[in-house]
């Protein structure tokens, strides 16, 4: 019998950049979830829609295929992110009583503010990372910092609460603001092949060592 070769390959599956995307639910959600925070608009109802499928699935998508690209930072940060407004619509439901409770069931907002601390945490350390892509990401996620710090401290009450409120809204509507930029930006640069919107260049010690590093493997950093 004739020796049967078996071929085996890789198929390169083409993923257009992600990044857009991500960022304009980002930037949706913030803005309508600001407007409540800033008693500009009243209650969380009409927030729900978007923070399901802009905040959320927009960016839960995104990561996925920043995945794609082998891009761990982009991945982790945008399905991070959509998980937390999945988990946010959801607790917004249950308080509109779209998701029933028991009789017997105990609500404690300070839960909500463990979850937003450890946020904060993790914010913390992507902020690091974030000086590595460019400086509108990273002004984004400082402003990510502030927000998830006012609302853990606003909700587990440490300090002046109306303050902490204050500074998450503000924190919020920023981030609406930078993420509409970069996401524009994003997409122009790429569609012109040019800088049309600058960002700016990455920065900061860890970069620069890992530049270093590649360029003395002989690696493209």
């Amino acid at each position: 019998m004739a020796n049967e070769m078996k071929v085996t390959g890789h198929i390169q599956e083409v993923v257009g950049n992600p990044t857009p995307l991500g960022l304009l639910g980002l930037a949706l959600v913030t803005l309508v979830a600001s407007s409540q925070k800033l008693g500009i608009t009243e209650g969380t109802a009409y927030v729900i829609p978007w923070a399901i499928f802009l905040g959320a699935s927009a960016q839960f998508v995104a990561g996925l295929l920043d995945f794609k690209h082998n891009n761990t930072f982009g991945g982790t940060a945008f399905c991070a992110y959509g998980f937390f407004w999945f988990g946010v619509a959801m607790t917004w439901m249950t308080g509109n009583g779209t998701i029933g409770l028991g009789p017997n069931a105990v609500i404690d907002s300070q839960q909500l503010g463990f979850a937003f601390l450890g946020y904060l945490i993790f914010t913390i350390f992507m902020t690091v990372g974030a000086m590595a892509t460019n400086k509108v990401l990273f002004l984004i996620f400082f402003l990510i910092d502030l927000l998830f710090l006012g609302l853990s401290f606003s909700t587990l009450q440490i300090g002046n609460a109306h303050m902490w409120h204050e500074l998450a809204a503000y924190a919020e509507l920023m981030i609406s603001i930078f993420s509409f930029y970069l996401s524009g930006a994003t997409v122009l640069n790429i569609q012109y092949g040019y800088t049309v919107l600058p960002v700016g260049a990455p920065f900061g010690s860890f970069y620069r060592k890992s530049v270093a590093v590649k360029q003395k493997a002989g690696i493209a950093a």
